[in-house]
């Protein structure tokens, strides 16, 4: 079986880095591209829509080459009609080849997506073959342990660490990850390196790390991509990646290739299943038919145009033959004329 690659952003989802990070998932999974955006992590927020129709738009206009089916996921909180627990929410899960998951709060997006349907079937698609990308707050809430930024930066609470996602825990390794590596935000009265908690407070969270724990901090318009097939990361973007243990970092600039290996040992979960609950796993692999191939048959109206369209082809009345291709194209369709005869396509 052949696992996608994920990418892990620092921050820069809708910049010139993020995009070029896109294209180079893009090129590795199968035609046609279809992705799916989550919103979850800013599902707390009242315009979580835009926040995530933002990084949809942006994706559309840098993938435009591989002319994406793009949907944006309403799966932003549990026990509401847009949960995502929700079969109905979360089924362009099923068919896409590149999910995004991005801006937010780490903690809530924790809570929300925490054994649910969502996160069940996101990882059961990387697991046939499609692309991850995190960023920003979703890089840490997907992390074996997270780091609970706005309560510690915004509400005052004492440093600590919550439970992760754990997007690598059935492969065997532990690992999280801390984007906003290297934010100056606050100049040079505050440290606001490490996500805005600054290197006392991060040394502190680090040390409630569980042993052989490992941390990868991630500049701001920089990410890491895991390729599963060659058994390597590979830094990209404008600065670079730290690979911290022990809280002791080591640096690769943009460009670098790092083994998995000095990341962690990863195994193949084992059944490949592992960790994904059955009746999620059954709707990842047993995927219907989707409702346009259902549905491809033309609505009578558009049948009877092509017919007339196609007489007065044969009576050389051209002008009707374009008045019928026009109605036709204004009910959603078009015709193509091909050898075997005229075909009717969705526009």
């Amino acid at each position: 079986m052949t696992l996608g690659p994920i990418a892990f952003l620092g921050s820069g989802e809708t910049s010139l880095a993020g995009g070029r990070i896109y294209e180079h998932l893009a090129r590795q999974v199968d035609e046609p591209l279809r992705i799916a955006v989550l919103e979850t992590p800013a599902g707390f927020e009242l315009n979580s829509a835009q926040v995530a129709g933002r990084v949809a738009d942006f994706l559309k206009t840098r993938l435009a080459n591989y002319k994406p089916q793009v949907d944006v996921i309403p799966a932003r909180k549990k026990g509401t009609p847009h949960s995502p627990d929700d079969p109905e929410t979360c089924a362009p899960l099923l068919r896409a080849n590149l999910v995004f998951m991005g801006p937010g709060s780490p903690t809530y997006a924790i809570r929300q997506l925490k054994d649910s349907l969502a996160w069940d079937l996101l990882r059961a698609r990387h697991r046939l073959g499609a692309a991850l990308v995190f960023a920003s707050a979703a890089t840490i809430a997907v992390g074996q342990v997270g780091l609970p930024v706005y309560e510690i930066y915004k509400v005052g609470q004492d440093v600590h660490a919550v439970p992760g996602l754990g997007i690598f825990d059935d492969f065997g390794v532990s690992v999280s990850f801390i984007p906003h590596w290297n934010n100056t935000d606050g100049g040079q009265d505050v440290d606001t390196s490490r996500c805005f908690m600054g290197r006392e407070r991060f040394d502190a969270w680090c040390a409630q790390l569980p042993e052989n724990h490992t941390v990868l901090g991630l500049d701001e318009h920089t990410g890491i991509v895991f390729d599963f097939q060659r058994r390597e990361c590979v830094a990209m973007g404008v600065s670079s990646v730290s690979l911290v243990r022990a809280c002791n970092p080591a640096i690769y600039p943009s460009g670098s290739r790092i083994p998995m290996e000095q990341i962690g040992i990863f195994q193949l979960p084992d059944p490949l299943s592992k960790g994904i609950s059955p009746d999620a796993w059954e709707m990842a692999i047993h995927v219907p038919p989707p409702a346009s191939v259902m549905e491809e048959s033309p609505p009578p109206e558009v049948t009877a145009l092509a017919e007339a369209r196609q007489a007065a082809r044969a009576r050389k009345d051209w002008a009707a033959a374009d008045d019928y291709r026009r109605q036709i194209l204004s009910l959603g369709w078009a015709v193509q004329d091909t050898p075997e005869g005229p075909k009717l396509v969705k526009t």
